[in-house]
């Protein structure tokens, strides 16, 4: 009898350590029915008639924003008092997201923000770059910010995808033909490197070329 207690005992406190320490599950990706639409923040429906509140970049609007379904990327954001979703087009942008956030100083919101005032490929390219202005040009980054941003990822970056990319800034329309036209490149197997090299010097020389005359464009010298 007394053995069989402790048993219960021991498994009681294994169950009550288990819930407390397990993590809660993750959210990694919404497909639904969007509902709400705006530059920062989705409600998409899902089956069963739940909405879950996101929060989006303006890079991620611009290329959902003609969308009525979707399947969009999250990053489930946890903290003592809330749950936050935080959405994303593509994963490149997700691994942006994630590396920003593991600085010091960088909140989801100031990374969002980041996100919202360049491409992540720009953002590589001003951190690889080690482009301190361009990243304190952004709203809410100081320089302390901007050189900490740029020690803490640089060779994490270099790692992840090589050298040094060519820092562009885009118009909308621009920045979603470049896009396109970077997906169907890699999709041919062109090195995403240099094929964002590439389009960013076909785009210099022919700011409104389309999503098909930089992919020709880039075919041919590339």
């Amino acid at each position: 009898m007394q053995l069989r207690a402790v048993r219960r005992s021991i498994g009681s406190r294994r169950e009550a350590g288990a819930s407390r320490y397990n993590a809660p599950v993750m959210i990694a990706h919404i497909k639904g029915t969007i509902t709400h639409k705006a530059p920062a923040r989705l409600i998409v429906e899902t089956t069963g008639g739940v909405g879950y509140e996101i929060f989006i970049s303006l890079h991620t609007y611009r290329q959902i924003h003609e969308k009525e379904t979707l399947k969009i990327l999250t990053h489930h954001h946890v903290k003592e008092d809330a749950q936050t979703l935080f959405g994303f087009a593509d994963d490149r942008e997700r691994g942006m997201f994630r590396h920003l956030l593991s600085v010091s100083g960088i909140g989801p919101n100031t990374a969002i923000a980041m996100l919202s005032s360049m491409t992540p490929e720009d953002i590589r390219a001003a951190i690889i770059g080690e482009n301190v202005n361009a990243i304190k040009a952004i709203k809410g980054i100081g320089p302390k910010t901007a050189k900490r941003v740029i020690l803490d990822l640089k060779d994490k970056l270099m790692k992840d995808g090589g050298g040094v990319g060519t820092l562009h800034m885009v118009s909308s329309a621009e920045n979603k033909a470049r896009e396109e036209a970077l997906a169907a490149l890699v999709n041919m197997g062109i090195n995403r490197i240099a094929a964002q090299k590439r389009l960013n010097a076909i785009l210099k020389a022919s700011p409104n070329a389309t999503t098909e005359e930089m992919i020709v464009a880039a075919l041919r010298d590339g």
